[in-house]
């Protein structure tokens, strides 16, 4: 016997999520047949006659519980000190402490040199314009430009040096790449301007 595949909405409706009223008249015929054959099916408990008592049983015995319940029992423990005993591991202790008071701190990792970058769109015809990039999480209100008197709007940022991807946001709408920067598709049918400090 082959196995079925229903419809999605036949599926939504073995769910219970719709009707079969709700269902397209040439789906309703698919529904009925899905919904005979649940009703079809077995739907009593089934009895496994005492297996999970058998298993427990095995869990309680299995030689590895055993094992750590010896382990994680408490136990009292007597430990006597000999005092010239002590003198050896007191200086072995002051030996390391000053071998890695020498050494001094570890090292910290350098931290990224930063860059100043200056953003620069022409757009005469714009009420507003921003950057949105890897560098502020593509927040569009993160880093709005300054227009200057000719249309041209800037910005000018401390970036970590790498690569950056980024695009314009003018008007809050629309997204444009730099077109003074090279490009790569983000994957959504849109560009985004690449930066590389």
């Amino acid at each position: 016997m082959s196995e079925r595949e229903f419809h999605s909405f036949v599926k939504q409706l073995l769910d219970g999520d719709i009707t079969i009223a709700d269902l397209p008249a040439e789906l309703r015929s698919e529904g009925e047949e899905a919904l005979r054959l649940l009703a079809a099916v077995d739907r009593r408990p089934v009895q496994l006659d005492g297996l999970t008592a058998r298993v427990m049983a095995q869990i309680a015995e299995h030689p590895k519980r055993k094992f750590w319940r010896r382990v994680l029992q408490p136990r009292e423990f007597r430990v006597r000190v000999r005092p010239w005993l002590m003198v050896p591991a007191l200086a072995a202790a002051a030996a390391l402490v000053l071998w890695i008071g020498r050494s001094g701190p570890p090292s910290s990792p350098a931290s990224p040199a930063l860059v100043t970058v200056r953003f620069v769109l022409s757009a005469p015809d714009a009420h507003e314009v921003s950057v949105a990039g890897t560098f502020n999480q593509w927040n569009a209100d993160a880093t709005p430009l300054v227009r200057t008197d000719a249309g041209v709007w800037t910005a000018t940022l401390t970036l970590p040096a790498g690569e950056h991807q980024y695009a314009f946001v003018v008007d809050g709408v629309r997204w444009v790449p730099d077109p003074a920067a090279p490009a790569v598709d983000d994957g959504f049918g849109r560009r985004n301007s690449v930066l590389t400090l």
